[in-house]
């Protein structure tokens, strides 16, 4: 059995996290697969979009506990291969945001601990009616201190630290009001829906995507000055793109674009 499926439509490449006898946990090789497909895509032109979906009854949910729970056999109780773990789990978290491709959770069931970190970590998420949410590390006397980062960066502190110290779940509805997905569809129609949002960015001029994508999370860690700086250079360099230019001509023309990327 493949632990991380993938499959290609078009321009859009759909991961599917396939352990599902163990939720789909976060485990040494479930990040290892992630890594090395996501490096892949990043470097591969005809894949405009990626959506990242879970197997079974559930998206993720989060770290291997037993995994974790074999680390504290090692002489210093564990503390170097839990290092090595936070580690390696940010570098997947870093490498989806860092990559030119929009990147979709579609999730189903319940995304929690370094599983919900999976879905605030994507550009962008659709869930299912009756998925539930939590950081709830708490529960078993871990705080959730890295899914912290990626949640207290989607919705209001207050809300996130309630989330952390309570361990509570939150319903799709209130995810969505709270800015940690962006809709809630029909559980039957989760898949058809995510591929219909992929679909759609997709269709857009993919250098102007890659361009804006990056930008994005840039300005976000600036301040407002220094941001309007940047993102003015770099629609600058966005208008210098061949196929910016028939884009603007285009609709000045009434006529659909006609690009070479």
């Amino acid at each position: 059995m493949t632990i991380l499926e993938v499959t290609q439509r078009d321009a859009v490449t759909h991961l599917t996290l396939n352990s599902p006898e163990r939720l789909n946990a976060l485990s040494d090789e479930m990040l290892a697969a992630l890594q090395e497909t996501l490096d892949q895509l990043a470097g591969d032109p005809t894949c405009r979009v990626v959506t990242i979906a879970g197997a079974g009854k559930a998206f993720c949910a989060g770290h291997d506990l037993r995994q974790m729970q074999a680390m504290r056999q090692n002489e210093d109780k564990g503390a170097t291969a839990f290092a090595d773990l936070f580690a390696r789990c940010t570098n997947v978290m870093m490498r989806i945001q860092s990559m030119p491709q929009p990147v979709i959770a579609q999730v189903h069931g319940i995304a929690t601990a370094a599983g919900c970190q999976l879905v605030a970590t994507c550009d962008m998420a659709v869930a299912g009616q009756g998925t539930r949410f939590g950081v709830n590390g708490v529960n078993i006397g871990l705080f959730c201190s890295t899914p912290m980062v990626a949640l207290s960066r989607n919705i209001v502190p207050k809300k996130a630290f309630e989330m952390l110290t309570t361990g509570d779940f939150i319903s799709a509805e209130r995810a969505e009001e709270l800015g940690l997905i962006n809709r809630v569809v029909a559980p039957e129609a989760l898949a058809q829906e995510t591929a219909a949002l992929a679909d759609q960015i997709a269709g857009k001029l993919g250098a102007a995507v890659k361009i804006g994508k990056r930008a994005f999370y840039e300005q976000l860690a600036m301040e407002t000055a220094a941001a309007y700086t940047h993102t003015g250079a770099v629609m600058v360099e966005n208008l210098s793109y061949n196929d910016t230019n028939e884009g603007m001509q285009a609709f000045i023309e009434k006529r659909p674009p006609d690009w070479k990327q």
